[in-house]
């Protein structure tokens, strides 16, 4: 199957590039090419405020169970943790962060985009890993601000069904024991039991960057979602949105239209112009 392109990548070029970007990061077992079409409703809404960036994740992947009936032949699939135990958590983190320079410094030379990197949204297992770099940022400015990299300026995150716990991205700074290992990070699907990895948390170790969390409430793994929510962010730094589907980006105006809204209020809290 053809990957479909929604959008004229031209035309999104000269209408969007001056505005405030946002990095998107897929789910496991997909690819930025078929995120982009599982955002396509959510993008065209968010155009007049947001470009958004799709990043493609490092290492190689099988399909997901809800991707490869419908992008079967849309690969090679990508996941953002390895499931093979032949990476060590710092070639993970390496690894990562190279894929995210990568699509960073492409939309700079290929589209001339000159808007400010402002937010990361994720689904799933992007998900994870966006509201973990939100993290690893909180702690590098609080710890060691010689850490942070240049495009480490993000505002907010938009989490769509992202799993607790966090994921370590830097070792030196990020050393809570109820954090997950970049090399060993899993979401696979479960039976949503929720774990007690998020008693421990203590006040020091709240993501405290303000994150949109959007969360199906037929999705199987929804109580880890809640979870994400509830033991690993702040209170009265999130903002929750729950609409009536399973484990997928909503697409449906009357699902989409919120996220929007919502997105577009918690951006202007943090003065970005919108």
């Amino acid at each position: 199957m053809q990957l479909r392109r929604e959008m004229d990548t031209s035309a999104y070029d000269t209408k969007t590039r001056h505005l405030p970007r946002i990095l998107c990061l897929h789910g496991g077992g997909t690819n930025a090419s078929i995120f982009r079409t599982q955002c396509r409703q959510l993008s065209r809404s968010l155009e007049p405020h947001f470009r958004l960036v799709y990043v493609e994740a490092p290492f190689a992947s099988l399909p997901g169970p809800d991707v490869a009936p419908v992008y079967g032949d849309c690969g090679p699939f990508k996941r953002w943790f390895p499931d093979d135990g032949k990476h060590s958590d710092a070639d993970t983190i390496l690894a990562i962060d190279a894929s995210l320079r990568e699509a960073i410094q492409n939309d700079d030379a290929r589209a001339g985009a000159t808007g400010p990197w402002v937010g990361l949204l994720g689904f799933s297992q992007g998900a994870k890993l966006a509201a973990s770099l939100l993290y690893r940022q909180q702690q590098r400015v609080a710890k060691c601000p010689d850490r942070i990299g240049s495009s480490e300026n993000w505002r907010f995150g938009v989490i769509l069904a992202g799993r607790a716990p966090l994921v370590a991205l830097d070792l030196e700074v990020c050393r809570s024991t109820t954090l997950d290992r970049p090399s060993s990070a899993s979401v696979a699907m479960g039976d949503g039991h929720v774990s007690s990895s998020g008693d421990n948390v203590g006040d020091d170790d709240l993501l405290r960057v303000p994150t949109l969390h959007v969360h199906g409430t037929l999705d199987p793994g929804i109580e880890l979602h809640r979870q994400l929510l509830t033991r690993f962010c702040a209170p009265g730094t999130t903002r929750l949105l729950e609409w009536p589907g399973n484990h997928r980006v909503p697409i449906k105006s009357a699902d989409v239209d919120p996220v929007v809204a919502e997105m577009v209020k918690m951006a202007a809290s943090t003065c970005v112009p919108v």
